[in-house]
């Protein structure tokens, strides 16, 4: 096996492990770009284990460790082949060949990047860019912008557009910015055992809500009914984000069509499985069942044997 699709099948692997709902809606795309897909996600995710996961890696250290992945892509964009086994982690350079050659085979910006590395200086203390909480969706779609909507927005090439690609882009930047949230709405917990608050402060509070009152919680295992009627607003608020982004699956290209309606729906009907568990969201994690998951793809992997404009024989 090449050292390139070795790569290409340890994304694949990162992705089924730490992205089971992604993962499955990544099946029903055409091999290629479903590889590329999983490099992409592979990238994101092993740079997300290094600022989140690695519980012997201090702030200042995962800082460097940022500084140093920039340093390789900026180097690796202008030559694949000058990135040594000393450039980064070992994580990190099993993903990079994969991701590499995804970036230049689908031309993707390389901005979006970047951008999301600013966005995770964001979630590192000590550096200048650190915030453990936001003050407003305004502030927190500045951070969304470079942890999930570049995310969208480097999609749109590996996808494949029916139009203009200007055209579609404000969706995909809006489904990225729904599944983050969806994410934080999930992970409230998990997200105050590392000293983070990505919900807005200013919604919160509209609710009698603040950070410390979200830590009793937590510790406490009580349910607070203005908790409760907080989340239930952002839930609201992030089913709108949903349904900015839904016009923009009918813009990509139709084999992949399939694919990216079952990640928005399975994503979506987390929100429903935190209501259905009465917005536990502090002491427990939603998930859709895969039963559920199964029984949104498999539909959906029927599709494709439908010809445009016809029915399957």
């Amino acid at each position: 096996m090449t050292e390139l699709a070795a790569s290409y099948r340890y994304c694949g692997a990162v992705t089924a492990k730490h992205g089971r709902t992604y993962h499955l809606a990544t099946r029903l795309l055409p091999e290629r770009r479903r590889g590329a897909v999983h490099a992409l996600y592979g990238f994101a995710r092993t740079v997300d284990d290094i600022v989140d996961v690695d519980p012997d890696r201090t702030a200042e250290n995962c800082a460097v460790e940022l500084d140093r992945i920039e340093a390789v892509l900026r180097l690796g964009f202008r030559d694949r082949t000058a990135v040594g086994p000393k450039s980064c982690t070992p994580e990190m350079l099993q993903v990079l060949p994969a991701f590499l050659d995804t970036v230049a085979d689908f031309d993707i910006s390389r901005d979006y990047f970047f951008a999301f590395l600013d966005s995770m200086r964001m979630d590192v203390p000590g550096t200048p860019a650190h915030r453990a909480e936001y003050r407003s969706m305004t502030e927190l779609r500045t951070y969304m912008y470079g942890s999930a909507g570049v995310i969208g927005l480097q999609m749109l090439p590996v996808l494949g557009t029916t139009g203009h690609v200007e055209d579609a882009a404000p969706h995909a930047a809006a489904l990225g910015e729904a599944f983050q949230l969806t994410n934080f709405l999930r992970d409230v917990g998990e997200d105050l055992d590392r000293g983070r608050v990505y919900l807005p402060a200013d919604e919160l509070a509209a609710f009698g809500v603040d950070s410390e009152l979200l830590v009793h919680s937590r510790r406490s295992g009580a349910t607070d009914q203005r908790i409760v009627r907080a989340l239930a607003h952002l839930i609201s608020v992030t089913r709108s984000v949903y349904r900015d982004a839904e016009p923009g699956i009918a813009m990509l290209d139709r084999r992949v069509q399939p694919g990216i309606r079952t990640a928005f729906v399975l994503y979506s009907r987390i929100l429903d499985e935190i209501e259905r568990g009465g917005y536990r969201v502090l002491d427990r994690r939603a998930t859709v069942p895969r039963r559920n998951r199964w029984a949104t793809a498999l539909p959906q992997f029927a599709r494709l044997a439908v010809p445009a404009g016809g029915r399957s024989r």
